[in-house]
């Protein structure tokens, strides 16, 4: 995928976006906002919202305050003040009246925002950044030998580098709190910059870092998902879905995000369906719950020691609940859902397309290829071919037919004899004084 539809506007590396070029996005899709506000037409004096909206490394996005009311556009390099000092580089992301709108969706107050965009990044603020964006990977590498060396159980999964080049972020995941004293005064001699370590969960790593998911899409997490809910085995139990881990779980290892997508749909249609009917009474027997389908509002319940399940709607299991609660039995369990059966259309497998074998120009290719072997052989042996054969035909015109002699024929007149053959020389001579072997056994005799 290349970078041609980045929102960072043709500065990333044709080899997609990776962090590898002028992009902090990870990705050209990565926590992107679309402002359908861009093609109003405005009032004439209307004034230009005055808070940016600054996307960096990662998921990270923060408010600065424009005091110069300088022009951007979203996609433009920009250098901001950082939070402890120097600046930083990051994309604008959005502006005008969308960013008000994020705004109050972050629930971020106007005057809580103090820091501002100093200017438009420069050949020499682009440089410098792409200079300390380079050595991320070979930093947190070093970070993770010196943390295995001191023993201490933390995963460091990414850094993130300031623009300046004065500051890194280090990012880490742990189950526990983690004593990082003596880590930070390693890194800080062999880095020599101003270090900050940030725990983060197994759900925001996995947003950092990105990745295909089992449906073959990236990430919702690291494409457009901000708030990351609670997602407990109890989605799974009302979609009726099997409590398997492997399944259930996503790449950070917890439950997969998406099981919350369809709750509420589910949760609705629940609400039709009666509650403690593992079990109806009939005189027949007890019928137990197998299978509940949701939304076609049916549960299909089977007799004891019989393998076929009955269907029943809604409306009959309430009712034969409620006579069992009476006290009342039925017969059985009344009338059974016909379900509908479309007739299987049989397909033909052996000739789907209606095309020929696909072998079939080899065996037409063999055949000829055995019959100019033959007909060289002929030749060669001093046997005419067929088209020999049909002019001598037609040039001695009808007669009388010779009679066959029965034996050998000149060697090499057909492949498919033994070749080791060799004529009896002790076989009685036939009425016209000829020996029924071939001409070299009739020069022999001669001789003799």
């Amino acid at each position: 995928m290349g970078c041609g539809s980045c929102s960072t506007g043709g500065g990333c590396s044709p080899a997609g976006c990776k962090s590898n070029g002028s992009c902090l996005t990870n990705g050209c899709s990565k926590l992107d906002v679309y402002d359908w506000l861009s093609h109003m037409d405005m009032p004439t004096n209307y004034k230009p919202f005055g808070v940016i909206e600054v996307k960096f490394k990662g998921s990270r996005k923060e408010f600065f305050l424009n005091h110069d009311n300088i022009y951007l556009e979203a996609g433009e390099l920009v250098v901001v003040e950082a939070a402890t000092g120097g600046y930083d580089v990051g994309h604008v992301s959005i502006t005008g009246e969308l960013v008000r709108m994020q705004m109050v969706k972050r629930r971020v107050k106007e005057d809580d925002v103090v820091k501002k965009i100093y200017r438009k990044a420069t050949i020499t603020d682009v440089e410098k950044w792409k200079a300390a964006k380079d050595i991320e990977w070979e930093t947190m590498h070093k970070a993770r030998t010196l943390a295995l060396e001191l023993n201490l159980s933390m995963k460091l999964s990414d850094v993130d580098y300031q623009g300046d080049k004065t500051k890194a972020t280090f990012y880490y995941t742990a189950e526990g709190r983690v004593d990082f004293r003596e880590l930070i005064k390693k890194m800080a001699e062999s880095f020599r910059i101003r270090i900050e370590m940030r725990q983060i969960g197994m759900r925001q790593e996995a947003s950092r870092l990105g990745g295909i998911g089992s449906c073959g899409r990236e990430l919702c997490c690291s494409t457009w998902l901000t708030d990351f809910k609670t997602v407990s085995t109890s989605a799974a139990r009302y979609q009726n879905l099997s409590l398997n881990t492997l399944k259930l779980a996503g790449q950070c290892g917890k439950l997969k995000c998406c099981l919350n997508y369809e709750l509420d749909t589910y949760m609705d249609a629940l609400k039709h369906i009666p509650d403690n009917v593992n079990v109806l009474k009939t005189e027949k027997g007890d019928a137990r719950l197998q299978k509940t389908d949701i939304f076609k509002k049916l549960m299909w319940f089977a007799y004891p020691r019989e393998e076929s399940w009955i269907p029943l709607p809604i409306d009959r299991v309430k009712e034969i609940q409620k006579m069992n609660r009476e006290g009342i039995v039925p017969a059985d369990l009344g009338e059974v859902v016909e379900m509908e059966t479309k007739p299987v259309k049989v397909l033909d497998y052996e000739n789907v397309v209606g095309q020929d074998s696909l072998t079939r120009l080899d065996e037409r290719r063999s055949g000829k290829k055995k019959n100019k072997n033959r007909n060289k052989n002929n030749r060669q042996n001093g046997a005419p071919d067929n088209t020999q054969r049909q002019s001598i035909v037609a040039q001695q015109g009808p007669g009388p037919q010779p009679a066959k002699v029965q034996g050998p024929r000149p060697e090499g007149g057909n492949n498919n004899r033994n070749k080791n053959f060799r004529p009896n020389k002790n076989k009685p001579n036939r009425p016209d004084g000829n020996r029924g072997d071939n001409n070299r056994g009739n020069q022999q005799d001669k001789t003799e």
